[in-house]
């Protein structure tokens, strides 16, 4: 598709994982024991035949760039098009909103031939048909389509969103910015398509008001002015934004109706591929209930966990309702439950890490 190009906007992540984001960026938290999280939009958009995507960064992106290299698992490695990183151009600007990133790189959309620009964010785990979406816009001659999904997560309790309002022909007429959403409230999902020319607009006028520190609040901004149409997204997403929410959204990939919603149903999720020897089971090894990357020995008990790859479990050690990232020794006689291990942890011989109420996370290359 070319008259479409994706930008994924990363200038506006939270730290809000704990260890998990100390040395890495949200979007590129590994996740389902093969995937980062930045995976799902992506794919998403080399599905709908988006062949040119900029990735907009703020920081921490070295383990983003190294995962994504050329993009050529995403068919991005191209001579015209492909795979673009922006990171900040004005370090002083560096904690400002994005709208100053769209600003840095508007040469980037004024040469670009595309007719629409598709923005989404990098932290979203769902499966969705942008053509749909394009298809829509068009269809109802809207100048911006916004992407929501009703809130019926209880995990939002406490987090901060954007939340729209629609009228009965799915027009936004309020955008609430950072606000608190009740059960049944449209969650903006920070997915929008527009054309190139009214982005370009926007973050003009917008730079040259001073009014706006985001695009999200120049479009809040604009609803009056411009016919501001609302896609619902039906299907599977996740919102994370903490531990607990990332560990129990990790836990439903064990759900095999999830999985099948989630990698089977649209196109395919693509990621990073190591090409690594499939998992061994020992004869001491006892699985049930788990996924197991590639590369992994098991020679002890696993249990409704996730395990990524390289992995080394000894013989007698229990992992149970875990999460262990890739390349983590688990000795002999060792006990992990409720625990999330980064990358590169290893686990003495009859240690116990044990949580009793919430997720513990340990740090990368901690020896315990």
């Amino acid at each position: 598709m070319k008259k479409v190009v994706g930008v994924i906007n990363l200038v506006d992540e939270k730290n809000t994982l704990s260890e998990l984001t100390n040395h890495r960026s949200f979007a590129s938290v590994p996740f389902a024991g093969r995937y980062r999280l930045i995976d799902f939009s992506l794919s998403n958009l080399t599905n709908a035949g988006v062949n040119t995507v900029a990735v907009f960064t703020r920081e921490k992106y070295r383990s983003l760039f190294d995962h994504l290299g050329s993009g050529r698992e995403w068919d991005l490695d191209r001579h015209q098009g492909g795979l673009f990183f922006q990171p900040p151009a004005d370090e002083e600007r560096r904690n400002s909103g994005d709208i100053h990133s769209f600003y840095e790189n508007l040469s980037f959309f004024k040469r670009s031939l595309s007719h629409y620009v598709l923005v989404t964010n990098g932290q979203l785990v769902w499966n969705v048909d942008f053509d749909q979406i394009i298809d829509e816009h068009e269809a109802e001659n809207a100048d911006i389509t916004v992407v929501y999904k009703p809130c019926d997560d209880p995990y939002t309790s406490g987090s901060h969103y954007n939340v729209l309002y629609t009228n009965d022909d799915e027009r936004v007429d309020r955008l609430n910015l950072g606000v608190e959403p009740l059960p049944g409230d449209n969650v903006f999902l920070n997915t929008f398509l527009m054309k190139s020319s009214l982005l370009i607009s926007l973050v003009e006028d917008s730079i040259e008001s001073g009014k706006h520190e985001s695009i999200n609040e120049a479009i809040a901004a604009n609803l009056d002015r411009y016919h501001v149409h609302a896609h619902h997204f039906g299907g599977y997403v996740t919102f994370i934004d903490s531990v607990e929410s990332y560990y129990r959204y990790s836990m439903e990939m064990l759900d095999p109706n999830v999985t099948q919603e989630l990698f089977y149903n649209t196109g395919p999720i693509y990621t990073k591929v190591k090409h690594e020897s499939p998992a061994k089971y020992l004869e001491s090894s006892n699985v049930s209930n788990s996924l197991i990357a590639n590369g992994c020995t098991i020679s002890g008990t696993v249990e409704n966990s996730i395990l990524f790859r390289g992995i080394r479990v000894g013989k007698g050690a229990v992992i149970k309702n875990s999460i262990i990232m890739q390349k983590c020794e688990i000795g002999e006689g060792a006990v992990i439950e409720n625990v999330i291990l980064d990358k590169d942890v290893s686990v003495s011989p009859n240690e116990k890490v044990i949580s009793e109420d919430q997720p513990r996370v340990i740090a990368k290359s901690t020896v315990i």
